[in-house]
């Protein structure tokens, strides 16, 4: 609980079944309380702009933005607000993409029930919160490429490039693409050329079959 009062918490998810489950778990606390509800990571960003917030708490898979996408905006505009990824997907990568996007923690939907409240209650007092059973596999991760003289994995993609192929694979057309990111539409179709030839792929079909296998989109 903040000196204001309970923790002010916006949450995101496309699925409005899932809002309701994990609202019931926070709302049942007394120092936590959800105050808006988004069902995409564009739609997140902006209610952070309008609301007051002290947490985000961000599926990682959503339309037009992803919570890792949304992450990274949200701790550009507003450094204050702590941010919790919820995922289904237990994968190391995500978890270091997470903080690197600026998240204090990962919770597994599996288990939000268990982790979740004091997954919040951690990042609000500051520490990163791993769910239980990831330390150990990270740490060895970590181990290992350190004794290999290796660093942590790099995207293959950028930032920007990731939001054109989410929004290519998600079905938009450059000019619709173009007026999300406010760029024009000849932009958006450098980016495309620029992604098939990073990623050695031949055509839109390709680019949603590599945005699902990266968890961008679902299938």
């Amino acid at each position: 609980m903040t000196a204001a009062g309970p923790t002010r918490i916006l949450l995101a998810d496309d699925h409005a079944l899932v809002r309701g489950g994990v609202r019931l778990i926070l709302d049942a606390e007394p120092d936590l309380t959800v105050v808006a509800e988004a069902a995409d990571g564009a739609e997140a960003v902006a209610l952070a702009r309008t609301e007051q917030i002290d947490l985000a708490v961000l599926d990682i898979s959503m339309p037009r933005q992803t919570g890792l996408q949304a992450a990274r905006e949200l701790s550009r505009l507003q450094p204050q607000v702590r941010i919790l990824i919820l995922t289904m997907y237990d994968n190391e990568q995500y978890f270091f993409e997470a903080l690197k996007a600026g998240a204090s923690g990962y919770v597994l939907k599996s288990v939000a029930d268990r982790d979740l409240v004091e997954a919040c209650r951690a990042a609000m007092r500051d520490e990163p919160f791993i769910y239980p059973g990831a330390e150990t596999a990270l740490i060895r991760t970590y181990l290992d490429r350190a004794e290999q003289g290796r660093p942590l994995p790099d995207k293959a993609i950028t930032d920007r490039e990731e939001e054109i192929l989410k929004l290519v694979a998600e079905g938009h057309t450059s000019k619709e693409i173009g007026d999300l990111l406010f760029i024009s539409a000849k932009t958006v179709e450098r980016h495309r050329a620029n992604l098939l030839q990073k990623l050695g792929l031949r055509d839109r079909l390709e680019l949603t079959r590599y945005a699902i296998r990266v968890g961008l989109i679902e299938p």
